[in-house]
């Protein structure tokens, strides 16, 4: 049986399953992986979330790297690995995606935001870092065109950020206690395009395995944690997946 194959009978056999997105699966709709040689953080080092609080000039770098981006962040539109991924959940059998990825594209592809744990956060639109008020991108943008003026909360007066999570900044507690409770109950947990290398998220296929789930990994490069994966796939997620599926 081919691996294809091996990981449609995975998929199959399933009830509740869970997956991990990583840059790897967003890379396929153009959006560059961060972390990658050439990527923007070997061209800029990160600004941590210190920094953001305390100088203003920090935040004004953070919002023109952001805007910098948009752009690309803007073009994207899901590809056939997050389709796939809808495909499991309207046939009841994926329960959750939880992602380190800050795109929206998976609620883009049309699974809902409550079956969606984003553990760094979502870069698509900004929030007020003391009350928690959304504001959207467009708003900041024409603030912070005029001058670079800061954005500046309309509810508390508090420090407006992109609603990702920065060097240094606190994981959201409410979205791992989530992705520990959906991962403890998967039966299959499905690896996509995650290296596996950044910690607590890389902990959670670790978590499964002892809970007794399956453990697929489907990433373009080797993982430190193939050794104890059921099943390990190193091509593309799209394609990959699409065929285990059955979806287009």
């Amino acid at each position: 049986m081919d691996k294809i194959e091996s990981l449609k009978q995975l998929l199959a056999d399933a009830e509740r399953i869970v997956a991990f997105t990583g840059a790897g699966i967003s890379t396929e709709s153009g959006i560059p992986d961060f972390r990658s040689p050439g990527g923007i953080w070997s061209r800029m080092k990160p600004i941590e979330f210190g920094n953001f609080l305390a100088s203003d000039e920090a935040r004004r770098e953070s919002w023109r790297r952001k805007f910098a981006s948009e752009a690309t962040m803007r073009a994207a539109t899901p590809n056939a690995g997050h389709r796939a991924l809808v495909r499991l959940y309207e046939q009841g059998k994926l329960q959750a995606v939880i992602t380190q990825n800050i795109d929206g594209l998976h609620q883009a592809s049309g699974l809902p935001d409550t079956n969606v744990i984003e553990l760094h956060g979502n870069g698509t639109y900004a929030a007020c870092l003391q009350c928690a008020q959304r504001y959207e991108l467009e708003w900041v943008r024409e603030i912070f065109s005029a001058g670079e003026r800061l954005p500046v909360c309309r509810s508390c007066g508090g420090i407006v950020k992109t609603a990702t999570i920065s060097f240094g900044q606190s994981m959201p507690e409410a979205a791992m206690e989530q992705a520990h409770e959906v991962t403890r109950r998967a039966d299959l947990f499905v690896v996509l395009g995650s290296s596996l290398v950044v910690y607590p998220a890389a902990g959670f296929p670790i978590l499964a395995k002892r809970n007794g789930a399956r453990l697929a990994i489907v990433n373009r490069d080797a993982t430190e944690q193939d050794a104890i994966a059921d099943l390990v796939v190193h091509d593309e997620i799209g394609p990959t997946l699409s065929r285990a599926v059955g979806a287009s």
